[in-house]
């Protein structure tokens, strides 16, 4: 049977562990929307003041960088937010879910799809496994260590397309 103290640190674990899903579900929904009128101040607010964002890699580290510390990672998103928008279409998936509570931290991990058109009109599909270590700051779970590396990345042809969808029955209509 349980005690009242291995039930607290129960329910605690499952607390951070939602924590950490929405703090990184609310940082992808600010990605796929990434444009001038993006909330600049709430996406850098989901990192740590001394958080780190890295592409890891060959591929990424060369693309992406590395940044140190919240206004820094701001400054980066920053440069996303501008008129014509960077992307005409961003949306993100994630998959593979794992979230480890350990002390005082957690550390998540997932398998990340982005679909991409871009204002030039090219398009791109990426996947990265994203690692993110995640610290409690000032009341708030936040990201204190982004970290993503690419799984392979390609050039497709345009995501939406005006043809009809193939549903059943429908094509006697």
């Amino acid at each position: 049977m349980s005690t009242i103290a291995e039930l607290h640190a129960r329910l605690a674990r499952f607390e951070t562990e939602h924590a950490v899903r929405a703090c990184m579900n609310r940082y992808m929904v600010l990605c796929d929307a990434l444009d001038a009128s993006t909330p600049l101040d709430e996406l850098a607010g989901l990192f740590t003041r001394e958080a780190v964002w890295e592409g890891k890699g060959a591929k990424y580290a060369a693309s992406f960088g590395g940044y140190r510390g919240r206004e820094a990672i701001r400054a980066m998103f920053a440069t996303y937010m501008k008129t014509p928008t960077h992307f005409a279409l961003n949306v993100h998936f994630l998959t593979s879910e794992l979230i480890e509570v350990q002390g005082e931290g957690a550390t998540g991990s997932w398998v990340m799809l982005q679909t991409s058109t871009f204002a030039s009109g090219a398009s791109h599909l990426n996947a990265a496994r994203l690692t993110v270590r995640f610290a409690e700051e000032e009341g708030q779970w936040r990201m204190a260590h982004f970290q993503t590396e690419n799984l392979f990345s390609r050039p497709v042809s345009a995501w939406n397309s005006e043809a009809q969808l193939p549903v059943p029955n429908k094509a006697a209509e």
